[in-house]
């Protein structure tokens, strides 16, 4: 992995420098429509009915303004940013970020629009040989752990031992790095088709994967409760390069949405929801519930951005085709909970010297995630006790937010024994239960890329979809990003 600071940061490049061939990115056209707006063709004035001001959403919303169309973004709740969600209920001067938190230097839109607006970006520390692992009760860290994997035992076999789990998976998936570093994205219709039915399970045991390495690598790389996960996802941002070089936004990631929504705050509005989508050959009709009352808008056109999950239960009419009747059944979402700590004292700086990285565990919490950078003249810091995915979020999302807490406390208190002296409280987010998201991304499935994803992004009549679910880089901003630019391109430019 590349230390941060390695490479130039991205924000710092010029516009429109060469991109490399070995980066996975969006389009270029993307890139230029971000940075330039979109092309002026002569085209008539459109009226368009935005559904949801998350991030997919409000790029659409803002491009479409900036070339004279008149957007009208329903939103359902009282904020923008949708699974951008920065808190601010602690301590003056305190956040933390219950969704999106990091941009990968390789994501171009997001540090366009970054750049744009003048948010400021800082590293955001991924890897930190300080870091702790605390697993099967040994408690170790990072850089002990690479120099001598043995300290953990996970009956591997033989030809597997004394190797980190990164090096059992870069040998497992070396042919997958070379095939791209050779074709470039032509190689990736053809990594799709050989791989879209694998799991992550599947593929490592196809490669020769002991049982104990599979849970040393699902442990370790904290996939455990993801490894039935279509394996097609991991090489995405792993050929794409998207875990390097990460960074973050000063002062919280919910700066880029409201910035957004400083240029589009008379197009919006919020507390409405949609219940039912109704069009014809010439017009769109959404059909909308709000404090007051119902009440309904018309358009030329829609753009729908709300996850599947929830598009669920909005009415359609006339129905939509079956193709994607099945595509909003069945695509699947990840589960993820949060679980954050204001503490008094950052006490992992001073006790173990840690300032940013990730401890990884076996236990129910999974990970700790340290701050990047401390708060100059701030005692106070929060801490993200537990970020968890999949099954294992689940189970957290069943229990009441105080048991979420008192339980997180438990576990970090087994790592980091002074928690209970500079503890405060905890606030904690779970993704599957919040009914405007349900869920916190979409993760394909083996074969669902093959079988969904044509259908998932194809318009339906004078409805276009958006959202991290319709781009190929799911759980990211970049690829929210990409689908809205997508869907207000083709609004655009349709006859």
């Amino acid at each position: 992995m590349t230390p941060p600071g390695s490479a130039m940061p991205a924000e710092l490049r010029e516009a429109g420098a060469p991109r490399p061939s070995h980066e996975l990115r969006v389009p270029a056209e993307l890139v230029a429509t971000a940075e330039h707006g979109l092309a002026a063709r002569g085209r008539p004035r459109r009226r368009v009915l935005v559904i949801g001001a998350g991030m997919a959403g409000l790029v659409a919303a803002y491009e479409l303004m900036r070339q004279g169309h008149e957007p009208v973004v329903l939103e359902a709740q009282q904020r923008v940013g949708g699974r951008v969600l920065t808190l601010r209920g602690f301590a003056p001067g305190l956040y933390a970020e219950a969704g999106a938190m990091r941009i990968p230097r390789v994501h171009d839109l997001t540090l366009t629009y970054c750049r744009r607006f003048g948010l400021r970006l800082r590293p955001f520390v991924m890897g930190n040989p300080r870091a702790l692992a605390y697993i099967q009760g040994v408690r170790t860290t990072m850089g002990e752990l690479n120099g001598d994997p043995g300290i953990l035992d996970f009956e591997l076999a033989e030809h597997e031992r004394g190797r980190t789990y990164e090096d059992l998976w870069r040998s497992a998936t070396q042919e997958i790095h070379d095939l791209y570093a050779e074709e470039g994205e032509g190689a990736l219709d053809r990594i799709c088709a050989e791989y879209d039915r694998y799991s992550i399970r599947s593929f490592l045991r196809e490669r020769g994967f002991s049982e104990g390495a599979i849970e040393l690598y699902g442990v370790m790389s904290f996939r455990e409760a993801n490894l039935n996960a279509a394996v097609i996802e991991q090489f995405r941002e792993i050929i794409g390069r998207a875990f390097e070089d990460m960074q973050e936004i000063e002062g919280g990631s919910d700066r880029l949405p409201d910035a957004f929504y400083g240029e589009l705050r008379n197009h919006i509005r919020f507390g409405h929801e949609v219940t039912a989508i109704e069009q014809d050959d010439r017009s769109v009709t959404l059909h909308v519930k709000t404090a007051s009352g119902r009440t309904t808008f018309t358009g030329d056109y829609a753009i729908c951005t709300i996850p599947f999950s929830v598009l669920r239960d909005v009415e359609t009419r006339p129905a939509f085709s079956r193709r994607k009747q099945r595509a909003i059944r069945e695509l699947n979402y990840n589960a993820s909970t949060k679980i954050l700590f204001q503490v008094r004292q950052p006490f992992w700086e001073r006790g173990d010297g840690i300032v940013g990285g990730t401890t990884v565990t076996d236990l129910p919490i999974r990970r700790i995630c340290y701050p990047s950078h401390s708060t100059p003249g701030e005692e106070r810091s929060v801490l993200l006790a537990s970020y968890t995915w999949g099954q294992d979020a689940l189970r957290w999302g069943a229990m009441s937010p105080q048991k979420r807490v008192e339980q997180a406390l438990e576990d970090v208190a087994k790592i980091h024994p002074e928690i209970h002296d500079h503890f405060e409280f905890g606030v904690t987010h779970a993704w599957y239960d919040d009914p405007y998201a349900a869920g916190a991304f979409a993760l394909f499935e083996p074969h669902q890329q093959t079988s969904l994803h044509d259908a998932i992004i194809a318009p339906e009549g004078r409805v276009h979809f958006a959202g991290e679910h319709c781009s190929l880089w799911h759980a990211w901003i970049e690829g929210a990003l990409e689908s809205g630019l997508s869907a207000a391109r083709a609004v655009h430019t349709a006859d």
